[in-house]
C-alpha cells in the first residue's frame, strides 16, 4: 500500500480528505504510483502530469522521504519506506515568485 499526500486544491478536486491510500501491482516506481492515482481518481488526469507526454507539470513536485523526486524519470524505484507505506509520497503544489 502506498500513501499519497496531495496539496489541498486536488484533494478538493478529487474529493477526498486526508492522504490517499494505493495499491500499486509490481513494483513501486514514481511513474506507477502516479498511473495508480490517476487511475483512482480519473479527475486528476493532467493535472498532475500532461495527457500526452506523462510529464510533470511545472508547479508540481514530488517528494519521498525527503528527497525530490521531480525530475526523476518515471521508472526509479520509491525508497523502501514510501513502497511499503511506512512514509508518504508527497505531491507538493509549488510557488513561483518573490
Amino acid at each position: 500500500m502506498i500513501r499519497v499526500e496531495l496539496p489541498a486544491h486536488l484533494r478538493t478536486l478529487a474529493r477526498v480528505d486526508g492522504e490517499v491510500t494505493l495499491e500499486v501491482e509490481g513494483r513501486a516506481t514514481l511513474g506507477s504510483v502516479l498511473d495508480a492515482l490517476e487511475a483512482r481518481h480519473p479527475v486528476l488526469c493532467g493535472t498532475i502530469r500532461d495527457h500526452v507526454t506523462k510529464k510533470r507539470r511545472a508547479f508540481v513536485r514530488f517528494y519521498a522521504c525527503e528527497q525530490d523526486l521531480s525530475h526523476a524519470p518515471p521508472d526509479i524505484l520509491l525508497p523502501e519506506p514510501v513502497a511499503t507505506g511506512a512514509e508518504p509520497f508527497i505531491v507538493v503544489g509549488a510557488l513561483a515568485g518573490g
